[in-house]
């Protein structure tokens, strides 16, 4: 297959272009965004039409962490509907047969049973720190079923657990907690701090799967994967923050004592997939949460 990768450059999309490339049997195009603004949809339209791939895989998004979500609801809401409706309507014009659309599991109820299984979406409120972000998901998942439902594409979802890894954002106002944590312990290492502070108790536990292992995951489904349902992508385990806090700060080298402020917020107690349904078809992931944050933080003190 020839397959198109939204959003190349990204933690994700950049994972599902090493996997295409170590696999060897497909190949991939990708434009920047100078080159292809995926909100121009006449753009896409063109471009799409153009190049006809063979699968298009959806790992382009405005994504950020809490304050990052709760500081633009209109941006991440808009621009996340605008960038799924171009590249799936695009994507029918042109006849495409595959498309993997990266949902996110923050599109679960906020008080979800833990874990989550796939059937629980829209079963319960969203987290209200990021409600426009997991709206906008959700309705790129609608999207792909209506589009199954009415004209018989072969289009799959998929609800990826936290990611990290290479080519994440390390920025302190927008980025999620695992790249924040190695950035904030390597800042207070650097300064010589005898203290960090951090938001929230440390209380909420969450997953975390390394970016590699959702590249390969992605490529497995192009391949093997065809039904209604959003597939779970995940490792089925989670960890605490403060247990993940003092994890990072022992790979960083940082002595100095963890502060928490719990005045800040927390977000969603808990967030754990159930991955048996992936895990069935005979994907697993390969990479243990400290080798990964290990490699991530080698990836960020080279870059």
């Amino acid at each position: 297959m020839k397959i198109y990768v939204a959003g190349h450059r990204g933690l994700v999309g950049s994972a599902i272009v090493r996997a295409i490339e170590a696999e060897g049997k497909h190949t991939w195009i990708g434009k920047t965004r100078a080159e292809l603004d995926l909100l121009n949809r006449k753009a896409v339209l063109d471009f799409l039409s153009k190049e006809k791939p063979d699968s298009v895989v959806i790992a382009a998004a405005k994504v950020g962490g809490i304050h990052a979500n709760n500081a633009y609801p209109v941006e991440f809401l808009t621009q996340n509907l605008q960038i799924e409706s171009n590249l799936m309507d695009g994507a029918h014009a042109a006849g495409i047969e595959r498309l993997l659309f990266l949902g996110s599991s923050c599109v679960y109820p906020k008080m979800a049973e833990q874990p989550i299984k796939e059937e629980y979406l829209l079963t319960g409120a969203l987290e209200p720190t990021n409600e426009a972000y997991a709206i906008a998901k959700i309705s790129g998942l609608k999207l792909v079923q209506a589009y199954r439902k009415q004209y018989g594409h072969k289009w799959i979802s998929a609800m990826p657990t936290n990611m990290y890894g290479p080519e994440d954002d390390f920025d302190l106002e927008n980025s999620h907690v695992l790249p924040a944590l190695i950035r904030k312990f390597h800042d207070a290492r650097t300064r010589g701090d005898s203290s960090l502070t951090l938001w929230g108790s440390g209380s909420p536990k969450r997953e975390f799967l390394h970016s590699d292992d959702l590249g390969r995951a992605s490529l497995f489904l192009i391949e093997n994967y065809d039904d209604d349902i959003a597939i779970n992508v995940g490792v089925g385990e989670d960890i605490s923050i403060k247990e993940l806090a003092e994890l990072i700060k022992a790979i960083v080298g940082f002595e100095g004592v963890i502060e928490w402020d719990s005045s800040k917020p927390d977000g969603t107690p808990r967030k754990l997939l159930d991955v048996s349904r992936i895990k069935s078809l005979g994907w697993k992931p390969t990479i243990g949460l400290e080798e990964g944050i290990r490699a991530t933080y080698q990836w960020f003190m080279s870059h």
